[in-house]
């Protein structure tokens, strides 16, 4: 299966994430904020990123445009996860790279459905 970094400065969400990636068989990475995130991206070179964007240091649109305007890390989808739920936050989140915006709190069969789709 795939190996998925997942970006999360709260550790119930991450853990509950993680679960959930774990549970369908892919590998996890975790990162607590949005430049150690960013350094993983480089070092593990992940299939996916799950980035939340309200976090300390960097947030995730800003990790977003990161690893989209970086030619080694561009092809790497990311999904961003946000309590952030208004149209603009999406549309913004989009327009930053990402190939997908769920809203929190996370629905499992939605999360399912979305990396399903960008890994296909």
């Amino acid at each position: 299966m795939a190996k998925i970094l997942v970006i999360e400065d709260v550790k119930t969400e991450s853990l509950i994430v993680s679960k959930i990636l774990k549970s369908i068989g892919h590998t996890v990475i975790n990162a607590d904020n949005g430049e150690d995130g960013l350094a993983l991206v480089e070092k593990e070179q992940p299939d996916l990123v799950l980035s939340d964007i309200v976090m300390p240091k960097m947030d995730g649109f800003q990790v977003c445009r990161k690893i989209k305007r970086n030619a080694a890390s561009s092809h790497i989808p990311v999904i961003l996860v946000s309590s952030k739920t208004q149209d603009s936050d999406k549309f913004w989140g989009l327009k930053q790279g990402a190939t997908d915006y769920l809203n929190k709190p996370i629905v499992e069969s939605t999360l399912v459905d979305s990396i399903s789709k960008v890994l296909s």
